[in-house]
């Protein structure tokens, strides 16, 4: 089996062992979830879709946009879109059996398609993914789902690890789609992996109202290939400070960011414009932490590549 660890080294049980503090993100065990009923509109079948949020236990009928409950830190890629008044859902994050664990949480890349007659006529490519934040519904087009993602928690720990339990099943293809809603399909060279990426910033709000950030803490690691069952426990070192000049840094996987959202102070999602990396010894102001189905941004995947994840937690000395 190869995996491709790209920042983070997956290290034995000497390193797990050397842990003295193990701390689950909260609704991290994956235990808990709230089950919601969508009724798509008539228009495009009317039909009744379940969609998955992880958060305390609850059933939520009828087409509401969901806000996170019970302190729930998580979102996912699971929404509800409402575009040109056509209710549509997007549904690629599942509950499932971890086995001997409980619940676990299952994401999938598939193609949504959407078709009505003489109206709309949308084939987009979408990665199951869950991550730290929220998402604001309803989504009204296919360029709003990622401004609409509030990407990452208020959060001031240095944290010297992260750890999971993890499953993956590959597509096996060669190369991978593109599928925007709009645009014709393309073909982007390489397999599609799954990714889980880590950032600590620290953020700075200005007098209008924009976000920048410094990069404190690094770790990306990408899985190519199916594995045989569960990795349990599953141990990744963050890295702090400029990781430029490291062997295994790639610029395209864990170089500064400018394409990701948050909410300001005025309640307005903009964007977050990385602009250095931030002294060893930095504070940070926010997490972002994401597991997704597939790689290489929005849009672009390959339809069957399936990611488990379950038991997510921080590490500290």
């Amino acid at each position: 089996m190869k995996i491709l660890l790209t920042i983070g080294i997956l290290c034995s049980a000497t390193w797990a062992a050397a842990q003295e503090r193990f701390v689950p993100l909260k609704y991290g065990d994956m235990e808990q979830w709230v089950v919601r009923t969508i009724h798509e509109s008539s228009i495009i079948g009317g039909q009744e879709k379940t969609l998955y949020e992880i958060g305390p236990n609850q059933t939520i009928e009828g087409n509401e946009a969901y806000t996170h409950s019970g302190g729930s830190p998580w979102g996912t890629s699971n929404v509800m879109a409402k575009v040109m008044g056509i209710v549509k859902t997007n549904n690629t994050v599942y509950r499932d059996t971890h086995e001997g664990h409980g619940s676990c949480a299952r994401l999938e890349t598939h193609i949504e398609q959407v078709k009505v007659l003489g109206m709309v006529n949308i084939s987009v490519l979408a990665a199951g993914s869950i991550f730290l934040g929220d998402m604001k519904e309803p989504i009204t087009g296919t360029k709003e789902g990622v401004q609409a993602m509030n990407w990452g928690i208020p959060y001031r720990q240095r944290p010297v690890a992260l750890r999971y339990d993890y499953r993956m099943k590959s597509a096996g293809q060669p190369n991978r789609l593109r599928l925007t809603g709009f645009s014709k399909r393309a073909t982007v060279p390489g397999k599609d992996c799954a990714i889980t990426t880590l950032l600590l910033q620290r953020r700075t709000e200005d007098a209008q109202g924009n976000l920048t950030a410094k990069r404190v803490g690094t770790l990306v690691v990408t899985y190519s290939d199916t594995t045989d069952g569960w990795v349990e426990s599953a141990t990744y070192p963050i890295r702090y400070g400029d990781i430029t000049r490291q062997a295994d840094y790639k610029a395209e996987l864990m170089g500064l960011r400018q394409c990701d959202y948050a909410r300001n102070s005025r309640g307005e999602n903009v964007l977050v414009r990385e602009t250095g990396w931030a002294e060893p010894g930095e504070e940070p102001t926010h997490l972002l932490l994401q597991f997704s189905s597939s790689h290489g941004g929005a849009y672009i995947g390959t339809p069957g590549n399936t990611f488990w994840v379950d038991n997510v937690g921080l590490c500290f000395e």
